[in-house]
Formats: structure tokens, C-alpha cells, sequence
């Protein structure tokens, strides 16, 4: 829901609450009494009509479901419906008696074309504002083409050819004017030739002479630099998108405040009873606002305040409104009448009219189409699109091959380091024996530990028997063994150590090398129980290193998906960044027009509620978006209270100020 289809609902609801009003204040006298009478006159009433009529005020009524104002060929068709368009005569009445069906049927019949005005009203509002708030892009365009003069000396090539085009029409219109004094009536065939040989060199003396006299005046202006021109040309038309931006924003506060101004409060519904034509006149005066509105505001000859006497005193001096607002009850149709063939004039003449008048005025002050801006890269690339094609075709064989080579890459990247890791992954969280993280064997752990038991039992054997000349029993080789198991050695070492004393004793008797190569294997024993507790270590982290592994594939495909999104895709977290800052700019902007505005009676002029009005119907449809339900549903209340006109400047300040504390989550 927007602005304009709120101030359309509140509109229609008044028509309706007044409509209601009027069957509520009807005399009872008007009733009869007697069934028979009452029967014949219901069989009198023309039922079509009214059914007609019922649908047509279907077809206008806000309280269908819709997000925007009907156009004005709905609004048309409707009025067609109810034949109020093609048979006007169907409006009068035969003398001054109105019976009950005719009565109503007149009420639905101003209730229909008042529903239609409404309609009407908030089609113009929305173009109003479809015609004002781009107007600021345009300014902020030819801001940024004088800010430097490398962007005013490219607007001035850009628009090269536009002059060119236009300075030939000139001098070619010229030569015409120059060139009608001199034309000759036909003479005999031998002189014609030697007449269209003399009017062609005086052709082209007068388009001399024109473009001499021309480059003469033009240098004038260019003496002190060639940019002052295209400078003076910007800020000129810079000037009238202003002007037009004013003037609009004065025609949307004019029209917000004075058009369809229906209260709906008791103290006006018993007005209503007792004044039933008074709000037909208001609905009457609103049509003619329309018409001088959309007929006056594409002319940029005046301000805003010149702008608004003017509106305001067309209205008093129209003669046609005051003689419908002066008649009295019986003079009703002429009200009809004459409100029926404004809206269709407006509907039909001045908003088509307007909207044309306004497309010229932006298209001719308004910043230059994309052909304008884009026409030289568009003929560089055009220039170059035959070397580029060639360097295409030449390269084919290398182009094609980094194409595959850019497929096989992705494919073997998605299946060695995303597939893969994550396969293994799912294999360690099941217990999968293929997936288990092992440096080494267990069965060579055990080997090496037999192997060097049996070692260093044997040798303990042979070095008793040459020490004590007795074997070591069974008890003695069993503590041998357990301490082989706990690592230690002793046996050896002794014999090792007393080998050392005579070495070469002890290598020709071979306990030397013996003892030596013993210490190798508990030193292999020894690495291998070391590498196993790191072994074991992994298998405990397991699952640790299979994230790990899986890690890297996983986050360049997210910063891929990312990026592809954000370039593809709408770029949620910069939407909504540029939507922030949009929210506060939007705010800082009420705050200028509340700030620099010249109230009167503390309260706002036309321009600076308009141009209010376009902020904050910016500002609504912004929130609307990011805010929740019930909240915007509040905030739509401090809406309400900041676009009200009569509240004066100062409590808009602080509505204004309360919007920034109490939504500063969905804004900042």
C-alpha cells in the first residue's frame, strides 16, 4: 500500500460515509404508506440501470483488491458502463418531482462519479510524483557534468553530433530564406541550364556566407573558453528541471490539501443532513483543480507562488463552477453534467497531454538518452569488433584448449577436493577401516618386540652359561623377559660394558657386535613405539583432519557460489546497505525541507509539503520493506502525523525526531 492509494481510501470512505449519510436523512414523508403504491412505484424503477450503475461503482471502489490507482481507461470504461459518457439526456428529470427510484438512482450516479474523481485524484498524485522524484537523478547529473571539466568536455562530445544536426537544419533553413528573393520565373530550355549552374554557386556562396555569420556570432561567446558555452547550456537547463521539480511539487501540495478536502467526522455528517449538495460542489471544484493543474504545469514561466495565484484564481474566475455551485437543489443535473464532461476531459485531453508535455520537458532539459552517452563506445567497439574477431579466429586452437583445460581443472578439483575428503569424512565417522589414518602397522610393532625378547633371552643364555658355567633356569628367563618388555636391558649392558674393557677381546669373541647390534633393534623398538603413540594420536583426531581436509574445496566453492550470487543475483547484503543509506539520506532530506522551509502561520507553503511528500512516500515504501508487520503498522501512524499539513511545522519536527530514536534499527 502507498501514499496515494492511502489518501484514495480515505477519500472513498467520506464518499461512502456521506452516501449513507444522505439515505439516513431522506424524509420519511418520501415513503409511502400504501403497499400498492409503494409496489408500483419499485415496479417503475429502472433495475438495469441500477445494476449498471452498482457495477460501475464496483469497478471504481477501492475496497477491491489492488496495489495501484486504476488508469484512466478503467475509470473510463466505467463511466461507459453506466452510460453517463454516451447518453447525458439520461440525467434529467421530468419537472421538479423526484420519486423515490429516481432519487436513488441520482445517488448512485453521484455516487459513481465521485468515486471516479477520486480515482481520478490519485492518478494524478501518482503521476505527480512519478514526475518529480526522478528529476532529482537528472540534477544530480548535470551536478557531476559541472563539477569538472573533463565531464563537461565529454557531455560537449557526446552531444557533438545533436549540434551538428541542428546547425544544418539551421543554415539550410537560411539558405531557404535567402535564396526566395532570388528565384526566376522558367526560361526557354538553353538559359534554364546556365540558371541551375548559377543558382547552384549561389547556393553555396549563402551557405558560406550562413556558416561565416554563424561561426562570427558563436566566437563571441567562446572568446574567454570553449567551455563557457556548454557550461552556461548545463546550468540553464539544470535551471529549468528545477523550476519544473517546484512547480510540481507545488501542483501535489495544492492538489493533497485542496482536492477532495471531505471530512468524515460527525460534526461534517451532520452537516451532510442538512446541506446535502455541499460536498457535490467540493468534488466539482476538485475536478477543476485537476484540469488547471494538468493544463498549467509544464509551463516553466513562473515560480511557485506565481504558480499557486495563478491555480487558485483560475478556480475563482471560472465562471461554468460558479454557476453549478450556485444553483440550488432542483439544478442538480447541471452539476452532473458538467462534472461528468470535466473528468472526461481531463481524463481523455489534459493527462495524456500532460504526460506528453512532460516527457518532452525532461527529454529536452533532462540529462541526454544512452544513445547520447554511450554512442562512442558503442562505435569504438564497433571499430575494433573486426581485429577482436580475428584474434578470435586465429587463436581458436588455444582458446579451445584453455576451455578445456578449465573444465578438467574444475571437474578434478570438485572430485580430489571436495568429493574425495568428504567421502572419507563420512567413511571415519562410520568407522570404515579404508578410512583409518595409520603411519604404521601393528604387527610390526609386535615383530620387533619378539624379535628382540628372543635376542636378549638368547644372548642372557649364552653369557651365564660362559660367566657362572651353570644355564639360567626358566624363573630367571621369565624376569628376562618381562624386563625386556618394560625396555630394559641390563643383561646386555653388562656384558656390553665389560666388553669395552677389551674390545678387541670381545669383537673376536663376537659379544661386542653382538651387544651392539642388540641396542640397534631396541633402538628400532623403541622409534616404532614412539611412532606408534603418534599413530595413535592421529587416529584420535581422526575426524579433526578429515574436516581439514575437506575444508579448503569447501571454502572455495562457498567464495565461488558467493561471488557468482552477488554478480547473478540480487546482492542481498548491498541492497540492503544501499538501503540504509538511502533511509538516511531520505531523513536528512525531511529535515533540510522542514529546516529551510518559510512557513506561514508555522505552517508549510504548497512547494515544501509536496517535495515533503515525495521524501517520505520514498521513505515509506523503503521501510515497508525491511520492517515487520505491527511495527510498520506504527510507523505508518508517525507517517500520517508528519504529512498532515495543519499540524504545523514544529510538531512535524518532532514527529520527525521521534521516527529517528524510535525505528533507528530499520534505518540506520
Amino acid at each position: 500500500m502507498s501514499l496515494v492509494l492511502d489518501q484514495v481510501r480515505r477519500i472513498d470512505v467520506q464518499l461512502d460515509k456521506l452516501h449513507w449519510a444522505r439515505h439516513a436523512s431522506t424524509p420519511s414523508s418520501l415513503a409511502s404508506d400504501d403497499t400498492s403504491s409503494s409496489e408500483n412505484a419499485i415496479s417503475k424503477l429502472d433495475a438495469a440501470r441500477i445494476g449498471k450503475l452498482q457495477a460501475a461503482i464496483k469497478l471504481v471502489s477501492t475496497l477491491t483488491n489492488r496495489n495501484t490507482p486504476l488508469p484512466s481507461a478503467k475509470i473510463l470504461s466505467a463511466l461507459r458502463l453506466a452510460n453517463l459518457l454516451n447518453d447525458p439526456s439520461s440525467l434529467k428529470e421530468q419537472g421538479n418531482e423526484i420519486s423515490k427510484p429516481a432519487t436513488t438512482q441520482r445517488d448512485l450516479e453521484w455516487l459513481l462519479i465521485s468515486k471516479a474523481t477520486a480515482q481520478t485524484h490519485g492518478l494524478v498524485i501518482d503521476l505527480l510524483l512519478e514526475d518529480t522524484l526522478p528529476l532529482g537523478w537528472d540534477m544530480w547529473y548535470w551536478d557531476e557534468v559541472l563539477s569538472s571539466s573533463f565531464y563537461l568536455g565529454l557531455y560537449s562530445v557526446q552531444t557533438s553530433p545533436i549540434r551538428v544536426w541542428q546547425l544544418s537544419k539551421d543554415i539550410y533553413a537560411d539558405v531557404r530564406r535567402r535564396i526566395q528573393p532570388m528565384e526566376r520565373p522558367t526560361t526557354p530550355d538553353g538559359m534554364e541550364a546556365i540558371s541551375n549552374t548559377r543558382h547552384w554557386s549561389m547556393f553555396y556562396g549563402l551557405v558560406k556566407d550562413s556558416i561565416r555569420d554563424r561561426s562570427l556570432a558563436g566566437s563571441t561567446s567562446r572568446i574567454a573558453s570553449p567551455l563557457i558555452f556548454y557550461r552556461s547550456q548545463v546550468r540553464s537547463k539544470q535551471q529549468q528541471l528545477r523550476r519544473f521539480r517546484e512547480l510540481s511539487a507545488c501542483g501535489l501540495g495544492v492538489l493533497v490539501n485542496e482536492g477532495m478536502n471531505l471530512d468524515g467526522d460527525e460534526s461534517e455528517m451532520r452537516r451532510a443532513k442538512n446541506d446535502k449538495h455541499a460536498w457535490k460542489t467540493v468534488v466539482l471544484k476538485s475536478v477543476a483543480l485537476m484540469e488547471t493543474l494538468l493544463r498549467n504545469l509544464t509551463i516553466l514561466d513562473h515560480g511557485s507562488h506565481a504558480f499557486e495565484d495563478l491555480i487558485f484564481a483560475n478556480i475563482e474566475d471560472d465562471t461554468e463552477l460558479s454557476q453549478a455551485s450556485a444553483s440550488d437543489e432542483g439544478d442538480t443535473d447541471q452539476r452532473l453534467a458538467l462534472m461528468i464532461s470535466r473528468l472526461q476531459l481531463v481524463l481523455e485531453v489534459h493527462l495524456p497531454n500532460h504526460i506528453a508535455s512532460s516527457k518532452q520537458l525532461v527529454a529536452k532539459y533532462g540529462r541526454p538518452s544512452r544513445l547520447v552517452r554511450y554512442w562512442i563506445p558503442a562505435i569504438a567497439l564497433l571499430l575494433s569488433s573486426s581485429t577482436l574477431l580475428r584474434v578470435a579466429v586465429n587463436r581458436k586452437v588455444q582458446l579451445m584448449t584453455w576451455i578445456r583445460d578449465l573444465g578438467a581443472t574444475t571437474i578434478d578439483f570438485w572430485n580430489n577436493w571436495v568429493v574425495d575428503p568428504i567421502r572419507k569424512v563420512i567413511g571415519t565417522i562410520r568407522h570404515d577401516k579404508d578410512a583409518e589414518i595409520a603411519i604404521m602397522s601393528k604387527e610390526s610393532l609386535r615383530g620387533d618386540q619378539a624379535s628382540l625378547e628372543r635376542m636378549v633371552v638368547d644372548f642372557a643364555k649364552d653369557n651365564a652359561s660362559r660367566t657362572n658355567g651353570a644355564p639360567m633356569d626358566e624363573a630367571e628367563l621369565a624376569v628376562v623377559r618381562a624386563k625386556v618388555r618394560e625396555g630394559d636391558l641390563t643383561p646386555v649392558l653388562r656384558a656390553y660394558e665389560e666388553d669395552l674393557r677389551r674390545p678387541i677381546v670381545g669383537t673376536v669373541r663376537g659379544d661386542l657386535i653382538r651387544a651392539l647390534l642388540i641396542q640397534v633393534q631396541k633402538t628400532k623398538v623403541d622409534v616404532e613405539v614412539a611412532v606408534s603413540g603418534i599413530d595413535a594420536l592421529l587416529k584420535s583426531q581422526e575426524l579433526v583432519f578429515g574436516f581439514v581436509g575437506v575444508t579448503p574445496g569447501v571454502l572455495v566453492c562457498l567464495g565461488l557460489f558467493r561471488w557468482l550470487s552477488g554478480l547473478f543475483g540480487g546482492r542481498k547484503g548491498k541492497t540492503e546497505q544501499k538501503g540504509r543509506g538511502q533511509r538516511i539520506r531520505l531523513l536528512r532530506n525531511i529535515d533540510r525541507i522542514l529546516d529551510g522551509s518559510s512557513p506561514s502561520n508555522g505552517i508549510l507553503s504548497y512547494k515544501d509539503h509536496g517535495m515533503l511528500l515525495c521524501e517520505i512516500h520514498i521513505l515509506r515504501q523503503s521501510a515497508q520493506r525491511v520492517m515487520p508487520r505491527d511495527i510498520f503498522g506504527e510507523f505508518l501512524e508517525e507517517v500520517n502525523e508528519l504529512i498532515d499539513l495543519h499540524a504545523g511545522i514544529e510538531h512535524q519536527i518532532r514527529v520527525v525526531d521521534r521516527i529517528r530514536w524510535a525505528y533507528s534499527e530499520w534505518i540506520r
